[in-house]
């Protein structure tokens, strides 16, 4: 007789591993098409970043040194050519770069001191211990839409609020802090206002998806489970693998772990993030499973692309046809300046021959995004 298997064996994911789960996901051709176009101000976000710091023109050189960047396998001064309505090359040698107007003052948007201290708030208050690590939310500051200088802007101004203490786990960085308040705030999602035979979570399943009959049950089954919201207090424990755990209190983590991600996308501006910098929270916000399986097991919910390089999952409900339902100033910006790099030099002239014709070009338009070098961003 074949001996039963343990308890943490029950719950796997069997021989397959991580990169076999995201590889056998179904594709959604719209969501992998609206990523492609944003790879190059993906991979331009740190240059982006250290050109608006700078009232003058930084020297290539200097530049090179501060930001050792891999933007184009034919070098950076290729990738800048490539976009002359976002980078201004200036003579004489060395040359010199700075932004182009319309770029700056796309770059410029960003979300008030006070809508930034609500999203704040509300990340804050998702935490069981009421604070997050102030290196994880520098991560997420283009996602969250945070001003520049938000420590000034935001912390700062809000001493009734916020509080930044020193993290005694890391001693070089800082633990930011709630301040303790009463201040209740309704989710993106709340089933406890849904009739019973509603589905607690919008669902849209891309295009060709098969949904058989057990997975329908599945699907109406974990649906109709009641599980803590992402702002309920709760008296949360760290699980660790090897702890003996429920099918149900399994289902139920696995449920609350759903809402909490599906709050977090709701909080950023574009209604995605990249899976590792929503990784950085994951202790912070109590989840105790894993965040990449929760967003492959739930493609009605979330959409997972591994486009460049790099996993980004997008907000499903907030999406309709590759645009975003309510888009707002910051990701109107965004897009705008996503559509000057597109553009590209077409209409420009004859400068950079090469550039004119892969631009237009479908199949090097498809070579362009594999030139693109990964980037820590």
């Amino acid at each position: 007789m074949t001996p039963p298997l343990p308890a943490r064996l029950l719950h796997a994911r069997g021989k397959t591993t991580a990169a076999q789960h995201a590889a056998a996901r179904h594709l959604d051709h719209t969501f992998e098409k609206l990523l492609a176009s944003s790879l190059p101000l993906i991979a331009a976000a740190p240059l982006l970043d250290a050109l608006r710091a700078s009232p003058d023109p930084l020297a290539l050189p200097d530049l090179a040194r501060r930001l050792p960047l891999r933007l184009h396998r034919r070098g950076p001064l290729h990738f800048l050519r490539l976009f002359p309505r976002v980078f201004h090359l200036r003579p004489p040698l060395p040359l010199s770069l700075s932004l182009t107007p319309p770029a700056a003052s796309l770059l410029a948007v960003a979300s008030s001191a006070s809508t930034a201290a609500q999203t704040l708030h509300r990340l804050l208050a998702m935490c069981p211990s009421r604070s997050v690590p102030l290196r994880a939310v520098f991560r997420v500051w283009r996602e969250l839409a945070l001003p520049d200088d938000f420590e000034d802007s935001v912390l700062a101004r809000h001493p009734h609020l916020f509080r930044l203490a020193p993290n005694p786990a890391e001693p070089t960085t800082h633990l930011l802090h709630l301040i303790p308040d009463t201040s209740n705030f309704s989710p993106a999602v709340d089933n406890n206002t849904r009739p019973a035979n509603k589905h607690a979570f919008r669902l849209q399943f891309p295009p060709g998806f098969r949904l058989t009959k057990e997975y329908r049950k599945k699907i109406n089954a974990f649906q109709l489970l009641p599980y803590a919201g992402p702002y309920e207090p709760t008296d949360h424990k760290t699980v660790s693998t090897k702890t003996r755990v429920s099918k149900m209190a399994r289902r139920k983590m696995e449920k609350r772990a759903v809402g909490i991600a599906h709050e977090f996308l709701s909080l950023t501006v574009e209604k995605m993030v990249e899976v590792e910098k929503f990784s950085q929270f994951r202790k912070c916000l109590g989840i105790d499973v894993n965040v990449r399986d929760v967003f492959l097991d739930h493609p009605g919910i979330f959409y997972l692309s591994a486009k460049g390089k790099r996993h980004t999952v997008f907000l499903r409900e907030a999406y309709d046809r590759g645009k975003l339902v309510e888009p707002n100033d910051v990701s109107e910006a965004r897009r705008k300046l996503v559509e000057l790099m597109l553009l590209r030099r077409h209409g420009l002239g004859n400068a950079n021959s090469n550039a004119n014709m892969s631009a237009s070009s479908a199949n090097a338009q498809e070579n362009f995004h594999d030139d693109l070098q990964e980037l820590e961003v």
